[in-house]
């Protein structure tokens, strides 16, 4: 399993960024998770857009799918074309329901709803998902193939079942928006760096990749407030490629 980052950021990125974007690849399966604002370049740095066979989506919020928007326009020429013979699956939550709306676009997506407790079969991939806490309906997801896991926290505040979700995970890809400095306000939404290594202690996952970056936080100090609780840790870096299991 290869995973790449794409963007790292939210809920906005930082001059020359990308929000929240990951590019997931086994045995020549190409998935997609979340794509928000600046995915989309990202993503034709490693691959046709024409070779990407599904999108998965965390959540509705505009820095995990903004992207979506402008991919369609290169999906529907591309099927003109004969490039694609299929409109592309894409997986995401059903609510809130005026955004979920807004996601067909003729015929450049398959739009297909996700639910926290159900399983998805896809390529090599068994993935199951748990609603996390936070603003909108938001999916964690735990991918599984035949010898890697991969757990993605998408947007979450803190909450004791996220460790089991990720138990002994390869690599927990959790967001970590927030610093100590920050937790003193009781900031809503979403984890602190800390609080992302707790979970990873708690669950025994083998690494810790922490993802959505304030971008105005210094991601050295997110990391050093990690590694204190969890020495196996790294900051996500756009453009990286992580192997995940064996």
């Amino acid at each position: 399993m290869q995973l790449t980052v794409l963007g790292c950021y939210g809920p906005y990125p930082p001059a020359g960024g990308a929000c929240s974007g990951y590019l997931l690849e086994e045995s020549g399966y190409r998935l997609l998770i979340d794509c928000g604002n600046g995915v989309l370049s990202r993503l034709q740095q490693h691959l046709p857009l024409v070779k990407l066979d599904g999108v998965l989506i965390s959540h509705l919020h505009s820095d995990h799918v903004s992207d979506l928007m402008v991919m369609r326009y290169g999906l529907e020429a591309a099927l003109s074309r004969g490039e694609r013979s299929a409109p592309l699956p894409l997986y995401a939550p059903p609510e809130p329901a005026a955004e979920y709306r807004r996601l067909p676009y003729k015929n450049a997506y398959q739009v297909e709803p996700l639910q926290a407790g159900r399983s998805l079969q896809l390529g090599p991939f068994n993935i199951t998902f748990q609603e996390t806490v936070h603003a909108l309906p938001c999916l964690a997801m735990r991918l599984e193939s035949r010898d890697a896991v991969l757990v993605y926290s998408a947007d979450t505040e803190y909450y004791p079942e996220l460790a089991d979700l990720a138990r002994g995970a390869d690599l927990f890809l959790c967001e970590a928006n927030y610093q100590n400095e920050d937790m003193a306000q009781n900031p809503p939404n979403h984890l602190s760096s800390a609080q992302a290594a707790q979970i990873a202690a708690a669950a025994g996952v083998k690494r810790l990749l922490l993802t959505h970056l304030h971008p105005e936080r210094e991601r050295e100090r997110s990391l050093e407030q990690a590694r204190v609780i969890f020495p196996e840790v790294a900051v996500a870096r756009e453009g990286a490629q992580y192997q995940v299991g064996p």
